[in-house]
């Protein structure tokens, strides 16, 4: 099954379940700053999207809410935003770098830890 794109709202919902664990649509609501918090039917909409994405799950029911968890951790939502973000470029990283180097995004320090996990990555083409 093709991974379902996210989007930056159903990311902030995560983000909410993953700190918070375990919630309920108002906690998730709740963890929204107060200035710009989405409205609860809003929140719960995109609950119910991603439970249809089968990114987060209902643990249970207490009266009358049902209880959240996330499915996917955020180590893997960010995984697929970045091979979304990729796929954009057309699969080729060397534009997306150059983007992130132009735009001043992109420090030395990170291009030495991408040197060392391409050092330890079971890919054919590594560094000396």
């Amino acid at each position: 099954m093709a991974k379902a794109k996210l989007t930056k709202l159903e990311l902030e919902v995560l983000e909410a379940l993953w700190q918070n664990g375990e919630s309920s649509v108002r906690e998730i609501q709740e963890m929204f700053p107060e200035r710009g918090r989405p409205a609860y039917t809003t929140v719960q909409t995109v609950v119910y999207r991603l439970e249809r994405k089968k990114v987060v799950r209902c643990v249970k029911r207490i009266s009358n809410a049902n209880i959240f968890e996330a499915v996917i951790s955020r180590n893997d939502a960010q995984r697929r935003f970045v091979d979304e973000l990729l796929s954009i470029f057309g699969g080729r990283a060397n534009l997306l770098m150059s983007h992130l180097v132009d735009s001043g995004k992109l420090t030395l320090q990170d291009v030495k830890e991408a040197e060392k996990a391409l050092r330890r990555s079971p890919s054919k083409e590594k560094l000396p």
